[in-house]
């Protein structure tokens, strides 16, 4: 007898749910979320486990790691491609997890891309280095405004990064905003320090490889972008169509239209938002240069 499983997968807790090839209902139980717990659950099971689907949740990558090197099959469910709850007045964990495995059976589920597990720490680095590159922009953003809004000049962004603290006190008379500045100063100085750090780590793990040699040849993207837009893709293969990868990235309008008229927008957040945010910002260097 084949058998298919679902997972909805929370924060503290997960929720299992089995079918047979009928769409019978054999097994459901909420469990903690430790892998050992899921395992016991699973195992009277095994045997006849066709695929296991987990939900793509923020938490997914101890449960899948998990659960493959227990040689389960495993399938990461998209959850923003899932249209489930349409015409349903009523659903919860427990019809969630079975509708997973219901999928599964029906080879019509919107599968996600499972990274490979050894790339994942480089890959959640450079992204630790987006989230420090912009909090530093917002800080540059708002010294340049407090530089505008209280002695009405204009100062680029440039200007700021090289800004030390004795310029903050020549800047403003007024010792409350030269505190405020200083802060900023400060703070952007310290982003830039783990910044610098992150860049050099990955730069000695991690090298372009062939199929994304050539990034480095367009104006705005540098060794650092082009790496980060090489780790975010992973295997280039895996987007059969220009169409699939320039959707991954964000790059094409989410509207649908009919006639020549819009009838609504699609998930403009389908996709990944760090490939996004690398294609802005190699379009805003080119245009700065």
């Amino acid at each position: 007898m084949k058998l298919y499983a679902g997972i909805d997968l929370h924060s503290t807790n997960n929720y299992v749910g089995i079918i047979d090839e009928e769409d019978r209902r054999v097994f459901k139980q909420k469990l903690s979320n430790t892998l050992g717990s899921v395992l016991v659950s699973l195992e009277p099971f095994k045997e006849e486990l066709i695929g296991v689907v987990v939900e793509s949740t923020f938490n997914w990558y101890w449960l899948v790691d998990g659960l493959m090197k227990h040689g389960y099959k495993i399938h990461l469910a998209n959850p923003s491609a899932i249209r489930q709850y349409e015409g349903l007045k009523y659903v919860d964990d427990t019809w969630d997890s079975f509708w997973l495995a219901h999928m599964l059976r029906l080879n019509i589920l919107p599968e996600g891309y499972i990274y490979p597990k050894e790339e994942r720490p480089l890959r959640d680095l450079l992204r630790k280095r987006v989230r420090l590159v912009r909090e530093r922009t917002a800080h540059i953003l708002s010294l340049e405004s407090m530089v505008q809004r209280n002695l009405g000049l204009q100062i680029s962004s440039n200007e700021v990064k090289k800004l030390q603290e004795a310029d903050v006190e020549k800047l403003f008379d007024q010792p409350h905003l030269i505190m405020a500045a200083k802060s900023s100063v400060a703070i952007m100085r310290f982003l830039t320090g783990h910044i610098d750090a992150i860049e050099r780590e990955v730069k000695s793990h991690l090298k372009l490889r062939e199929p994304f040699k050539c990034l480095i040849s367009v104006p705005g993207i540098g060794d650092i972008l082009g790496l980060t837009i090489m780790i975010e893709v992973g295997d280039i293969k895996r987007f059969a169509k220009v169409g699939d990868y320039s959707s991954y990235c964000r790059c094409v309008r989410t509207q649908r239209l009919s006639n020549g008229k819009s009838k609504g927008k699609g998930n403009s957040k389908n996709g990944n938002k760090y490939l996004a945010w690398a294609y802005v910002e190699a379009a805003n260097s080119t245009l700065s240069r």
